[in-house]
């Protein structure tokens, strides 16, 4: 009996992960609107966050349930597409935790932002003059030009934050146009590792769009933390890149240092290989948007790049490409080119064409169960709606008409999701299902959430329990344990990763209690 009711219990919490439907949270706020909300699986609004602000572009959710949010501020000097200058970190009652402005006549955050750590890495331009452009061999601009660089923003405990790292693309040129100006080199294809300055000839001005300084239009940006790597995406480059976070301010400017000893060099770049003078064909035919890694806890294509493919299928429909990038398992931190041939893979590794579709913005995600989430964005003439679709492309949730530019997806485990349990209406949400079996849970599990030591008090069970285990929310048992003290026992979840997890206690009748426990490091 005790096996068949733990397997009873592994089945339940397995389709808590492993169900078709959507489950957990999907996270948007529309640009220019004021007011993020947090979806459930129902498709009903579980939290939201009334602010003050405009939304530039995204919004984030911090593992301690507080939003991360770029808005645009009213005093910028420059301007062009999803121009922020602003970001704000916002507790869940809607208070500001800290705030800062990256906005001047010479730099501006813009579109995306992502986590690092508790640190935020932001998007920006910084502005370089016709004279500047010319003499770094572009090939005679009259226009300035605003190339993209990085700020990473680490709060100081006084409402506001610092930068503690910084990365520009501007430190990463090459040309082969002009042999007396800084940046030569007689063959584009010797430095795939650089950006040619020349790549781009359409683009500079002021403002935004396709006449304006946003000259490289990078619009995604993700942080791996295994690997200390930043991947981004460049609209009209059409292209996606990755660099080398280990480095410092110092090495990020030059080409040494670092995990990968390549300073702030381009470790990878797919996408568009005669942009660094390779003859393969492009994989991306137009616009490219909101790169991320795909979470490598052994969900499907744990590792890979996956990116919203605006003109992947056609011009009228998108699709959501998977990159296997070729790392070097030599080095583990740069990825295998053969000198004179592109990046590979020659293609896609994997690929859903969209149901819905966008020619602009959007963001893609790739969930724990192999689903795909899809926000196809509102704007430039896009569907405006998230949904989630199957290993066999069938919609399991949605459409939802969000009319954003770029959604969240969050599952019942995610630490952010936890701790904003008793913040959201969770009435119609799965994610906070106390226990699993209908045998009334009478032992005591403390501290929940715990930081790693779990006690459990077993001294009101009416009958001796005889073992226990400890399942994560996929079903995978991770400890079992015979219990010969029945009065206190202890158990570690230090090691093991943050998330939801699983007590389930049998007694001497072959009962079983499975009660939730959330792990916060």
């Amino acid at each position: 009996m005790k096996n068949i009711l733990l397997g009873v219990a592994l089945h339940l919490i397995s389709m808590i992960t492993f169900s078709q439907s959507f489950e957990g949270f999907a996270l948007y706020n529309s640009q220019g609107s004021n007011t993020t909300y947090l979806i459930d699986e129902n498709l009903n609004i579980a939290h939201t966050w009334n602010l003050s602000t405009e939304c530039n572009y995204t919004v984030q959710l911090k593992d301690n349930g507080n939003l991360i949010r770029g808005t645009k501020y009213n005093g910028n000097q420059l301007n062009g597409a999803a121009d922020a200058g602003r970001v704000q970190e916002i507790d869940p009652s809607g208070n500001i935790v800290w705030d800062y402005i990256y906005s001047t006549s010479e730099h501006l955050s813009h579109h995306d932002l992502t986590l690092v750590g508790d640190n935020v890495l932001l998007t920006a331009w910084e502005v370089k003059t016709v004279a500047e452009i010319n003499a770094a061999g572009y090939d005679n601009t009259d226009s300035e030009k605003w190339p993209t660089h990085f700020v990473e923003l680490a709060p100081d405990g006084n409402g506001g934050a610092d930068i503690v790292w910084e990365w520009h693309i501007w430190d990463h040129l090459c040309q082969d146009t002009d042999s007396s100006k800084p940046n030569y080199t007689a063959d584009i294809s010797d430095h795939p590792e650089l950006v040619d300055i020349n790549m781009i000839q359409q683009m500079g001005g002021p403002g935004g769009g396709p006449d304006g300084g946003d000259w490289f239009h990078v619009n995604g940006v993700d942080y791996n933390e295994d690997l200390d790597q930043i991947c981004f995406s460049s609209r009209f480059a059409s292209e996606i890149y990755i660099i080398d976070h280990s480095t410092t301010t110092e090495e990020a400017a030059s080409h040494e240092g670092g995990n990968s000893g390549m300073g702030g060099d381009i470790l990878y770049r797919w996408g568009n290989p005669s942009n660094y003078g390779a003859s393969a064909a492009q994989t991306i035919p137009n616009a490219v948007h909101d790169v991320r890694w795909i979470t490598d806890d052994g969900r499907p294509n744990g590792g890979y790049l996956q990116i919203f493919n605006n003109s992947g299928v056609s011009n009228n429909q998108s699709a959501i490409d998977g990159i296997e990038t070729p790392l070097d398992p030599e080095t583990g931190y740069t990825y295998i080119l053969t000198p004179g041939d592109a990046y590979g893979p020659s293609t896609y590794t994997t690929r859903y064409a969209c149901e819905y579709s966008a020619s602009g913005q959007s963001s893609s995600d790739r969930m724990s169960n192999g689903n795909i989430y899809v926000n196809a964005s509102s704007g430039q003439g896009g569907a405006g709606v998230m949904y989630e679709v199957n290993s066999d492309g069938d919609i399991v949730w949605g459409p939802y008409n969000a009319q954003t530019q770029k959604g969240f997806r969050y599952e019942c485990d995610h630490p952010g999701i936890i701790a904003l349990e008793s913040y959201v209406n969770s009435a119609t949400s799965s994610c906070f299902t106390t226990s699993l079996s209908e045998v009334d849970a009478t032992y005591l599990i403390y501290p929940n959430p715990t930081n790693g030591i779990v006690n459990i008090d077993l001294s009101a069970l009416s009958q001796n329990a005889i073992e226990f285990t400890v399942t994560n929310i996929t079903g995978l048992e991770i400890h079992r344990e015979l219990i010969d003290n029945n009065d206190r026992i202890q158990f570690s979840l230090e090691g093991y990763c943050e998330g939801m997890y699983f007590i389930n206690v049998v007694n001497r009748t072959g009962e079983m209690t499975s009660q939730r426990i959330s792990y916060l490091r």
